[in-house]
């Protein structure tokens, strides 16, 4: 495999007071393990050598963040604020020397000290700052806006422990604490300065000044403070490190002497110990009272500190808030930033004084909304009680707003009562509740969907009304992934062979890749994409046999399908193609079927019953089936633990086959299908998300496409869909569910995975057996292509070739040309 390119462009950098040449990195190696690791070279460990390591490539990072966030304060920049719950940045030490342009050097530095690059890079835990997509996809952003020279921030929340480490026994997910900083992280910046105070519970209390104006005042609150860690985000190739800002809570006293003098030591520090709670764990349960109210309490204690941060930044260099609108810009990635809308106001009205008209101008101005969601149960929606108790002066202003709006529904449809309801924040129904996404999009200038077909079903469905009211707030901003990470450093073998043909450019330019297409027909080109592929085959198989226990064969088709367990994706689908392909197998019906691996990898929320329940099927499917010695090396089914960033840097570029099944108009848009598909997978799924678009983008003959549309599903619906009809005219399935339901998989306890079979039958909300036959067909069109070794290569180059628009360049591009009216800064 080829070495991974550094990726220095073709320019010189401003800024190398450190140096970047092979010497000048060994020097500092030396000094930084000394005097910033406190070791030599007879004492250090590996992990030292990591610190030390990461020590040279800050050191060399923070010269150019310095010099950036100067610029932007010289040049008056404006700026983008980007909020999100999640940043799922990965690893950051390989990602830094690549975007630096100085891996090569590092490499050969460690290599005469007698230390592998690679070996001290994996050494680095994942920063447990994410979930899944919505989480990578901020980082992806976070990555392009320092590429373009973007002047962009992320703020978040410094989780203390991630969602879960998850491990797997005896076929259940068991849930870990996820301790990422256990051993310190040596590319933050603690800020004890930057501090802000965070306030919960407490009365309203309503005055009058000396002009007869009415103000109110928040007070006996609860206080936390936020405190900064900073992070720096460098672009590729450029002089330009953006800045992510993650906050931490701290209490506002560290313990009541009064209570450690009476000897009573834990009453002592538990003030202190429940405020800093509220950044110790990346979703905390919803399952319970006090959970759903810690994770309102974490969405405002970051957009309160975030906000009071943004603010204190603006009047630096401005006197007038009126102002604001031109140099900050805030995106809220989903609805869980969304209390930053009446949080804003109330730093408005209540401490800058503003009047409401105004302050409301300018909140709408400042906001862009992305949603993220076309489930209607995913919308987020908060209990009017529990606002009342812990934001009680955020309620007071989200029922004017709510006034106010209505008011202005009422004369554009006058009459339309059942409008009105449909388009209060509060919802009445069951229990009055806020609706988050009604905020959002009422107090932002602009929403987006993230994919053609998501955006035109919030206008034509989801918010419908809104829509109607106000169509020019609705716009399309299709996802994208960064290049750097998901295939420059994930495959260095095809980056190489890409660069050897096409040249570098590619990087900073993913639409260069269509000049591979010209090279589809290349056998000498082709037989080196072929051999790439083979060598992340074997590489991922041998890495599956240690961390899995069973053994693959690299020369089977690779099918994979890595995302959240969930029940719109679909993973149950899968399965029961599993199921039914081994069926054949042992009847002898397949014989013209290619040998396949099925891998299936994702984290189930911790009290979603019945996706664990989809994790246990697995494991008892994959038990019987690796185990038969009818089947042998045709079929193997794999699931693999703890999916992360780090795991799907080193699984996606060995994939043959892309599964990507969710239920037609369920999900927004996806990453995962980009991801595999940039690296030379075919995808088969429905018309579902970004799919539609990677298909028009790749032609129909280069992915397979399965499924009721939604259109169709739409009629089922209508029609009154009886999933059991299904069964009763398709033997296969039937006796596939039997097996299941009725314990073939788990003779020791044979009623254990019926509610999923009785779910099915009663429910199947997610029109599963309705798809069941489309997609058994369409993978036997995937083991038919497979069987010609140059068809399928020739697919899979013109899948990376054409996969140009889906780079987050792009995306980012269009966020700052259509929403946030941001350019980039060139004096840098």
């Amino acid at each position: 495999m080829d070495r991974m390119p550094s990726g220095r462009m073709n320019r010189a950098f401003k800024y190398d007071y450190e140096g970047l040449d092979v010497a000048s990195i060994k020097q500092s190696l030396a000094n930084r393990m000394i005097y910033a690791v406190g070791k030599d070279n007879y004492t250090a460990t590996d992990r030292d050598w990591f610190h030390a390591t990461a020590y040279v490539v800050r050191d060399r990072l923070i010269e150019r963040w310095m010099e950036t966030m100067r610029t932007y304060y010289r040049e008056d920049t404006k700026r983008v604020y980007y909020f999100s719950l999640e940043f799922l940045i990965g690893r950051s030490l390989i990602n830094s020397l690549l975007n630096l342009g100085f891996c090569d050097e590092t490499r050969e530095a460690l290599l005469e000290l007698g230390l592998d690059l690679e070996a001290i890079a994996d050494l680095e835990f994942d920063a447990a700052l994410g979930n899944g997509g919505l989480g990578r996809l901020a980082a992806c952003f976070l990555d392009s806006m320092a590429t373009l020279s973007l002047p962009g921030y992320g703020y978040g929340i410094r989780y203390e422990y991630g969602m879960f480490r998850q491990a797997i026994e005896n076929g259940h997910q068991v849930e870990h604490p996820d301790n990422w900083l256990r051993y310190g992280n040596p590319w933050e910046f603690p800020r004890p300065e930057v501090l802000y105070p965070v306030e919960f519970y407490g009365e309203v209390v309503q005055y009058h000044d000396e002009r007869g104006r009415v103000h109110h005042h928040w007070q006996d609150t609860d206080e936390v403070m936020a405190m900064a860690y900073d992070t720096p985000i460098p672009g590729y190739g450029v002089d330009t490190v953006n800045n992510m800002r993650l906050w931490s809570a701290k209490a506002s006293r560290d313990f009541d002497l009064r209570y450690f003098n009476e000897g009573n030591y834990i009453k002592a520090v538990e003030d202190k110990t429940d405020s800093e709670n509220l950044s110790k764990v990346l979703y905390p349960s919803d399952e319970t009272t006090e959970g759903r109210e810690l994770r309102l309490k974490q969405q405002y204690f970051f957009v309160s500190a975030s906000l009071q941060d943004i603010i204190a930044r603006f009047l630096k260099q401005h006197d007038s808030l009126l102002d604001l609108p031109d140099k900050v810009a805030i995106q809220l990635n989903d609805t869980h930033p969304s209390i930053a809308i009446p949080e804003l106001m109330r730093l408005l009205i209540d401490r800058y004084h503003q009047e409401w008209e105004t302050a409301w101008e300018i909140t709408t101005r400042v906001f862009g909304y992305t949603n993220h969601t076309l489930l209607p149960e995913a919308l987020e929606t908060w209990p009017v009680s529990l606002l009342e108790q812990l934001l009680p002066r955020h309620l007071q202003i989200i029922y004017e707003v709510n006034h106010r709006f209505l008011n202005r529904v009422m004369h554009q449809f006058p009459g339309d009562v059942d409008r009105l309801r449909r388009m209060s924040l509060i919802d009445e129904e069951g229990g009055k509740r806020v609706r988050m996404a009604h905020l959002a999009i009422i107090g932002s200038h602009t929403v987006n969907g993230v994919a053609a077909i998501h955006t035109k079903l919030l206008k034509e469905r989801i918010f419908r009304d809104f829509h109607e009211l106000m169509p020019e707030r609705f716009v399309n901003v299709t996802n994208g992934i960064t290049p750097r990470l998901w295939l420059h450093q994930a495959n260095p073998g095809l980056s190489g062979l890409i660069s050897r043909y096409i040249g570098h450019d590619w990087v900073t330019d993913l639409p260069a890749l269509a000049e591979l297409a010209t090279f589809a027909e290349d056998e000498e080109f082709l037989e080196a994409f072929r051999q790439v592929k083979r060598a992340n085959k074997e590489s991922v198989a041998a890495s599956l046999a240690d961390r899995v226990g069973v053994r693959v064969d690299p020369t089977s088709l690779f099918d994979v399908q890595v995302k959240r367990l969930h029940e719109y994706k679909r993973q149950l689908l899968n399965v029961l193609h599993v199921v039914t392909l081994y069926n054949r197998i042992r009847n002898g019906q397949a014989d013209d079927r290619v040998p396949r691996s099925v891998m299936f990898a994702g984290k189930a929320a911790p009290s979603y019953r019945i996706a664990k329940l989809q994790i246990e099927l697995i494991h008892a499917v994959a038990d019987i089936v690796n185990n038969d010695p009818r089947i042998g090396d045709r079929l193997k089914v794999l699931f693999i633990p703890n999916y992360d960033v780090s795991t799907a840097v080193g699984l996606i570029p060995a994939v043959d086959l892309s599964e990507q099944i969710s239920t037609a108009g369920t999900e927004a848009s996806g990453t995962g299908n980009m991801k595999l598909a940039l690296n030379g997978a075919l995808t088969i799924g429905t018309l579902d998300g970004a799919n539609i678009e990677i298909r028009q983008e790749v032609g129909e003959e280069n992915i397979f496409i399965f499924g009721n549309t939604v259109e169709e599903l739409e009629v089922l619906r209508r029609n009154g869909y009886d999933p059991r009809s299904w069964v009763n005219a398709d033997p296969e399935l039937r006796q596939t569910l039997e097996m299941i339901g009725g314990g073939y998989f788990s003779p020791e306890e044979p009623n254990r995975f019926k509610p999923i079979v009785e779910g099915l039958l009663n429910h199947d909300r997610y029109f599963v057996l309705a798809d069941y036959r489309s997609y058994i067909e369409r993978q036997k069109d995937v083991d038919r292509i497979y069987h010609d070794p140059d068809v399928w290569a020739r697919r899979a180059v013109l899948n990376t070739a054409l996969m140009g628009n889906f780079s987050s360049d792009r995306t980012v591009q269009e966020y700052a040309e259509k929403i946030w009216g941001v350019k980039p800064e060139r004096n840098l």
